[in-house]
């Protein structure tokens, strides 16, 4: 059977304290990468975060706080990341934020914000990974994205935009990049219950969402960091400037009055 192999890779993945974030350091972990978490408000859920990996795993993990719009923070980042591990093999732009505002009432200081830190992060880090990377021996850079690069939702006019231009973003990469040996490729996202979202999904009712997903089920973390550990390995060396969806076929099933006859299988 083929396993992922990360030993000897260094990971940084931003917004990685906790959810998805926090899924994919594990994940990568346990693959034997050495991950470097990056936070900004959540030092104390990092710093635990670390313990739990460097125990379970016995790889080597540093933490470094850093808000990924802001261009000084970023290169203090990756500073504190070549002290750590020396180098950065794998770059996972995680980092992300929402709110919820009708386009006609949002002030522009929270359209900068949300497009700041889902868009701008990312093409931040990526100069700073892909300038190491180049001098170095490639790597693999993935931007996690949303359904929403190309399914529209009321109410997310800059979410969306961000998550869209993430998406184009992925694509540019991928062709600048690929003569430095590294691969750029996103992963977007459905309905993945995480800590924040639990409560909230209840209280909609977790019931209609499952009925709304083609596959009958809320997505997990470990879904979506699977698919990120598998992406930054050599068993995806191939895959290049490529959108992966983990929807359960979600962004497929927006006309909910289908009738859905049920199958008919003869014995």
């Amino acid at each position: 059977m083929v396993q992922i192999d990360l030993k000897g890779k260094k990971a940084l993945v931003t917004g990685g304290s906790q959810g998805i974030g926090a899924e994919i350091c594990k994940a990568l972990a346990a693959c034997g990468a050495d991950v470097f978490i990056n936070y900004n408000s959540h030092k104390t859920k990092a710093e635990a975060l670390a313990i739990e990996i460097r125990k379970n795993f016995g790889v080597n993990v540093g933490v470094g706080k850093a808000d990924v719009s802001n261009s000084q923070e970023v290169k203090e980042l990756f500073a504190a990341m070549d002290e750590v591990m020396g180098r950065v093999d794998i770059l996972v732009n995680n980092a992300g934020t929402e709110s919820i505002a009708h386009v006609l009432n949002m002030e522009e200081e929270e359209w900068d914000r949300v497009v700041n830190i889902n868009l701008k992060g990312p093409f931040l880090c990526t100069q700073a990974a892909g300038q190491r990377m180049e001098k170095g021996n490639g790597g693999v850079i993935i931007n996690i994205s949303s359904i929403h690069d190309v399914v529209p939702r009321k109410g997310l006019v800059h979410y969306c935009s961000a998550k869209a231009g993430l998406r184009m973003l992925t694509k540019c990469l991928s062709l600048e990049l690929a003569e430095s040996n590294v691969r750029v490729v996103s992963v977007a996202p459905g309905a993945i219950t995480t800590e924040m979202n639990r409560a909230e999904i209840a209280k909609f009712g977790k019931d209609k969402f499952e009925n709304w997903i083609p596959q009958g089920r809320i997505g997990n973390v470990a879904d979506v960091a699977n698919t990120v550990a598998f992406l930054a390995s050599e068993l995806a060396s191939y895959i290049n400037g490529t959108d992966i969806y983990v929807d359960g076929a979600y962004m497929n099933s927006t006309i909910q009055y289908d009738p859905r006859p049920p199958r008919n299988i003869q014995q």
